[in-house]
């Protein structure tokens, strides 16, 4: 387990005092031991008594921001927040603190793999006392689920490409989807980048941002590259092949 920074024990004081609040979780790179500070994003999962109504927002999009303009700055933390007598309802959407915004997301698969393979409490019971158990062909179908999701939206708008956040997030995505969607386990960012359908200079180059270095790559033919991946991994995804 990585240790958590900081700002995660300081953001869970502050949930703990909110009576309504009774579990907080880690997913995503902290829990899977592949965090990189300044690089990687805090995914964390709080469980609500009841719903996550006007007043609650307020107080949370309050807490959030204050977060985010201290101990939180640089870290992108996000956090869904999901109310305990709804955690089966797979398409259903919960309030997310996600890159300054409170905005309306489902709980993904993925996420709830990572949660129930790698996650932990930051405090409040184990993820896997709470959430069910996933075998490989659902962790599986969660991943195919984001490629004809999210991902095919992506590969019919080339032009998002151009960006290169996007760029480097499709190709490490198509790496983790398809290992997935083969294998039934998860893939870190880390090792999705030496699986990464592209040329060797681009791997070096996606290596080199992902341990914080400053690598520039060319960008429409990085956008190329990565979005003509995209296309190809969520074609075979509906196809139903890994």
């Amino acid at each position: 387990m990585v240790t958590s920074p900081p700002v995660v024990e300081e953001f869970a004081g502050r949930l703990a005092a909110l009576a309504w609040v009774s579990d907080l979780f880690v997913a995503g790179s902290l829990a899977t031991g592949d965090f990189a500070p300044g690089i990687s994003d805090l995914d964390l999962v709080a469980l609500v008594a009841g719903p996550v109504d006007a007043t609650r927002q307020t107080t949370l999009t309050t807490m959030h921001r204050h977060i985010d303009e201290g101990t939180g700055s640089g870290f992108r933390l996000g956090c869904v927040y999901v109310d305990s007598t709804k955690i089966s309802g797979l398409h259903m959407r919960h309030p997310t603190w996600t890159h300054g915004l409170l905005v309306q997301r489902a709980l993904s698969g993925i996420t709830r793999a990572e949660l129930v393979r790698h996650g932990y409490a930051v405090f409040g019971r184990s993820p896997r006392e709470v959430f069910p158990a996933m075998s490989d062909d659902d962790v599986r179908e969660a991943a195919r689920a984001e490629l004809t999701g999210y991902w095919t939206w992506a590969a019919r708008r080339p032009w998002l490409w151009l960006d290169p956040v996007m760029a480097d997030l499709g190709l490490t995505s198509m790496a983790r989807g398809r290992y997935t969607m083969a294998n039934g386990a998860l893939l870190s960012k880390t090792q999705a980048v030496e699986q990464a359908d592209a040329p060797a200079w681009l791997i070096n180059q996606l290596r080199a941002r992902r341990l914080g270095e400053n690598a520039t790559s060319p960008r429409v033919r990085t956008a190329l590259i990565a979005w003509r991946d995209a296309r190809r991994t969520v074609a075979r995804a509906w196809r139903g092949h890994a």
